[in-house]
């Protein structure tokens, strides 16, 4: 099994309009990650908590995951739900997604067998990222380039 990961994506709003699904399908089609468990959670005006597993959401937006892929398991756990929900703002909703980067798989089993340990992952955050490349001239003007590429 490649590494594991979960992010909560919080959106304003209790409606859910999908903008994202397709950026996430397409990784899911290209092998790049396996969902393992996604759940929407709603906080309404009044403070009060839904969630929800994809098969539980309503006509509309159940449409809106049709063509997600993935084993979509009951790994996430009330607990988990209402530690996301404590966080979100009145009258929005969230995405907990729980994935595997099955592009990793083959590095994290080699490491396994080489009896590494993992001492320390950090995601760095994209402003931080920004700012690091806009202070290299030679490292921004490739990063440049390379979006200019991506944009023809």
């Amino acid at each position: 099994m490649g590494p594991v990961e979960y992010i909560v994506i919080e959106f304003p709003g209790n409606q859910l309009r999908g903008e994202i699904l397709p950026a996430l399908q397409d990784l899911v089609a290209k092998g790049t990650v396996r969902i393992i468990d996604l759940v929407v959670i709603k906080k309404d005006a009044d403070g009060h908590i839904h969630s929800f597993e994809v098969e539980q959401l309503n006509t509309d937006e159940m449409q809106l995951f049709a063509n997600l892929e993935g084993e979509i398991d009951d790994l996430l756990n009330d607990e988990d739900i209402h530690e996301v929900a404590q966080a979100l703002d009145p009258n929005s909703t969230a995405g907990l997604l729980v994935w595997e980067n099955t592009w990793a798989t083959q590095f994290a089993d080699a490491v396994r067998r080489a009896q590494g340990r993992v001492l320390a992952h950090e995601r760095i955050p994209n402003d931080v990222m920004q700012l690091a490349v806009e202070a290299i001239p030679s490292l921004s003007m490739q990063y440049e380039q390379r979006e200019g590429e991506a944009t023809l």
